[in-house]
C-alpha cells in the first residue's frame, strides 16, 4: 500500500546538496553549541585571568544580548519587507519558508555549515573588540542560541505543554497563525 500522507517539507534547492546542506536535526546544533560553550568556558578558566564574579556577570549578559538579537533578526531581517523579487525571495528562503511549513522539524534551525560560519566570526570579531571576554560572553550568547532552539523545536514540534513553556507556545503561535507582524521573540516575549 502506497503512504499517501502529505509531507509537511518543502524544497528550496534544485540541488539535491544544497536541499541537504539546507536541513538539520535540532539535535545537532544545540549539542555543537553547548559543547563549544563549554570549551570556551574551559579556555577562559585556564588562559584568562577574568574572575567568577565578571565571568557569570559576562555569561549572563550574553545571554541577554542574544535575546535582543534574536528579535532584532527576526523582525528586521526574517520578516524583510518584500519590495522587490530578490527580497522576496530572500526572505522567503529564510524564513517565509517556516511560516508555510511550521511543523518542518529539519528547518527549525540555521543550515550547520551557516551557523557554525557565523558562530566561528563572531569569536573572532568579538575577540577583536572585547579581547578575553569573549571566552565567556559568546558562551553565554550561543547558550542562549541553544536555548532559543530547543524551545523554538518544542513549540513547533509537540502540542502546548502544560507547564511554563505553554506562555512561549501560545507565544510563538500568535506570531505563526495570527500575527506574522508580531511577537518576535520566540525565546522571549521580553522584547
Amino acid at each position: 500500500m502506497k503512504n499517501t500522507r502529505k509531507v509537511d517539507t518543502k524544497v528550496l534547492f534544485k540541488s539535491p546538496v544544497l536541499e541537504k546542506l539546507s536541513r538539520t536535526h535540532i539535535s545537532f546544533p544545540i549539542s555543537f553549541f553547548i559543547i563549544y560553550s563549554i570549551g570556551l568556558l574551559l579556555y577562559s578558566i585556564t588562559y584568562t585571568n577574568l574572575g567568577v564574579g565578571v565571568t557569570i556577570a559576562s555569561f549572563f549578559l550574553g545571554v541577554l544580548a542574544f535575546t535582543l538579537v534574536e528579535y532584532l533578526s527576526h523582525r528586521y531581517v526574517f520578516h524583510i519587507n518584500g519590495s522587490s523579487e530578490k527580497r522576496k525571495k530572500f526572505q522567503y528562503t529564510i524564513h517565509g519558508v517556516h511560516h508555510e511549513y511550521p511543523k518542518d522539524k529539519t528547518r527549525l534551525a540555521l543550515p550547520p555549515l551557516l551557523s557554525i560560519s557565523i558562530s566561528t566570526a563572531l569569536l573572532f570579531i568579538l575577540r577583536m573588540v572585547i579581547g578575553d571576554y569573549t571566552f565567556v560572553f559568546l558562551p553565554g550568547f550561543l547558550m542562549g542560541y541553544s536555548g532559543y532552539l530547543f524551545v523554538h523545536y518544542i513549540v513547533h514540534a509537540y502540542q502546548p505543554p502544560k507547564n511554563f513553556f505553554k506562555t512561549l507556545w501560545i507565544y510563538h503561535g500568535i506570531h505563526h497563525y495570527k500575527s506574522p507582524n508580531k511577537a518576535f521573540g520566540v525565546s522571549s516575549p521580553l522584547w
